[in-house]
């Protein structure tokens, strides 16, 4: 991938999932910062989790793309199955490129040493630790509680938006598990009744034509049914469960942002009610006004570009699958179409040879 933002030509790419979960990560970069042009490492999927929660401890308001779960896949049981283990390689893949097309993430040292560094293991100990995790948790509690005491409305409109979206996105991609649900027992049931008319034909010698007929068309049918269906699951639900997983990190990122703006809040209410100390006070003070600032510009940025980049990936998948349904339902129609010419073009000629006798 390549842009005038980014300053490295990163490509990413996963193979070779094996029953330990390990993935094969190639790059190449035209970065100078880089040693080398192309690395080859080995990660597991905690590295990625890894990567991605270093990269939101230390740009907490920028939107990092989310990962697929670990073990559980929309319509698949079996995290070992075909589908499941490329699915995720996709996804992983996306993750990779979306932070390589940031204009800051794609230059965080943590990116750097997940694609360069044989082992993580010395840069993990480098981490917060579970007491740092569970002080940001507390603190999002008491922000919670306490609430902000000063509201900019453009943040305010930016989470009922996010709140909007995630209920319409999470609405969709169940119906449309739903949906494929219906289609695929109805793709087995298709598959039973074509055999029921083969079987059929072989005791009805004078039907035998027509009946073999429609098992054919109905057999046809249960294929087309089937590629759509695949089609769906390749496209359409990987892209709104994708979104689905980026609302709650939208989610996440807006209660960063607040925590932000409540620590600076609490600590300028403390500064008014100090008799000493205050120039020590104030110079934290100040600190976390800048720091708000920073928070406040760096969402700002990332709002807009997230954005972009959500409406062309839904409306690609979206026109994607509507082209599909389209095609099917031609298909579907051409095949019994064909049929009910065959038959009318044999009642024609059987009309025509009783008139003549």
């Amino acid at each position: 991938m390549s842009g005038a933002a980014v300053p490295a030509d990163i490509s990413g790419h996963m193979l070779d999932l094996d029953e330990d979960e390990d993935l094969e990560v190639f790059s190449k970069t035209t970065c100078s910062e880089f040693d080398s042009s192309q690395y080859e490492v080995r990660r597991r999927y905690q590295d990625f989790l890894w990567l991605k929660s270093r990269l939101e401890d230390n740009y907490p308001t920028l939107i990092v793309h989310p990962l697929p779960e670990k073990f559980v896949m929309k319509g698949m049981v079996d995290r070992f199955n075909d589908d499941f283990i490329e699915t995720r390689r996709k996804a992983l893949h996306r993750f990779l490129n979306r932070i390589s097309e940031h204009p800051i993430l794609s230059n965080s040292h943590y990116f750097k040493v997940f694609l360069t560094e044989e082992e993580l293991a010395p840069h993990r100990k480098q981490g917060p630790g579970f007491l740092s995790r569970m002080g940001e948790t507390m603190r999002t509690m008491a922000n919670s509680v306490r609430g902000l005491r000063s509201k900019l409305e453009e943040f305010d409109v930016m989470q009922e938006y996010v709140e909007d979206f995630s209920n319409k996105i999470c609405s969709v991609d169940k119906v449309t598990q739903r949906i494929i649900k219906e289609q695929r027992e109805y793709m087995d049931e298709l598959k039973h009744y074509s055999s029921t008319y083969f079987q059929w034909a072989e005791s009805e010698k004078e039907l035998a034509e027509p009946l073999k007929g429609i098992g054919s068309c109905v057999e046809r049918c249960s294929k087309e049914t089937q590629e759509q269906v695949q089609h769906l699951s390749e496209v359409l639900v990987p892209a709104l469960h994708e979104y689905v997983l980026c609302a709650d990190t939208l989610k996440a990122v807006m209660r960063r942002r607040n925590n932000i703006q409540a620590e600076f809040e609490a600590k300028n209410e403390a500064l008014a009610s100090r008799k000493t100390d205050q120039e020590m006070w104030q110079e934290e003070v100040d600190d976390l006004a800048d720091r708000v600032e920073q928070a406040n510009n760096a969402l700002r940025g990332d709002w807009s570009r997230w954005r972009t980049r959500m409406r062309a990936d839904l409306k690609s998948a979206l026109i994607s699958s509507a082209v599909k349904n389209v095609d099917y339902y031609e298909k579907c129609l051409a095949v019994w179409e064909t049929f009910l010419l065959s038959q009318r073009g044999g009642l024609l000629e059987q009309r025509n040879g009783e008139d003549a006798s």
